[in-house]
Formats: structure tokens, sequence, C-alpha cells
């Protein structure tokens, strides 16, 4: 729980309120039923001034991102992808223990550097690894399936 409260602790991580995630449900809807201005590659959004806030398309993606996290109740933060992460953090992420990462460093399944004695991880090196794993979970389940269909399994 020291780790959670760790990540709950730091200034760019928000818990969303209740209220909170009844809004983030509503503007998630109504933001993926807008589209981005393809021509000049922008997502624009009116504030409650008038002024039109021009923002690249790529903050649609990570709006709706973190909308569909906050609507779920969960905790958001923002890492950016050069970050450098403990092993606790990194653990974490995976929603693994701190040894079984360990593990996965000493086989060299995860790249890192020492930083004095400590074990420091790049998340970008950390989010390759997840999405290997996330992509062989995938497949493995695809191959499940398929057979299951192949022997009338009732799937």
């Amino acid at each position: 729980m020291g780790a959670l409260n760790a990540l709950l602790d730091k200034p760019n991580t928000v818990m969303p309120s209740e209220q909170d995630t009844k809004l983030a449900t509503e503007s998630s809807r109504i933001l993926s039923a807008i589209e981005a201005t393809e021509a000049t590659n922008e997502f624009r959004v009116r504030l409650d001034g008038g002024e039109v806030l021009r923002l690249p398309s790529a903050v649609k993606t990570l709006l709706m991102h973190l909308l569909t996290e906050m609507s779920r109740g969960n905790a958001v933060t923002i890492i950016p992808i050069h970050a450098e992460l403990t092993t606790q953090e990194a653990a974490d992420f995976l929603n693994v223990s701190r040894p079984y990462l360990i593990g996965l460093l000493e086989k060299g399944e995860v790249k890192f550097h020492m930083v004095g004695t400590h074990r420091r991880i790049k998340f970008e090196d950390l989010a390759s690894y997840k999405e290997k794993k996330d992509r062989k979970s995938e497949e493995a389940l695809l191959e499940l399936t398929n057979q299951a269909q192949e022997l009338d399994m009732g799937y």
C-alpha cells in the first residue's frame, strides 16, 4: 500500500471524486463524437469566456484516455516517456511484485541501468516490455479461442 500512497502523493496524480467520475463519463461520450479538424491537424476547445483553444489533434486521444480512466474511478497520472522509474514504481506499473520485476531485469527481459546501487528503468523500455507481453497474451487468447471453436466447445 506504501507504493500506491507514494503514487497518489505525486503532484501530477489525480484521484477523481464521485462527481468527477460522472462528469468524466459524460464528457468522454461527447468528446468521442467530435472529430479533430483534419485540415489543420488540430483539436479546438471553446473556453467559458468564448476564447477558442487550438490544441494538437493528439491531445484529443490523450484526453479520451484520461476521461475514460477517470470515469472508471481510477487515479490518473502523467508519466513522460523519458521518465526513469524505481523498481517499485515499475513493478506497480506492471502490476507485479518488486521481486518478480527484479527477476525480469536480471534475465534481461527489461532494460535498466544502475544509479549508484539502485536500478532505474526508463518508462519507454517498461512500456515496450508491457506492450510485447500484452500482445503475446492476446495472441495466446486468440489461439485458445480458435481451438475452442474448432473443437466446437460452444464458444
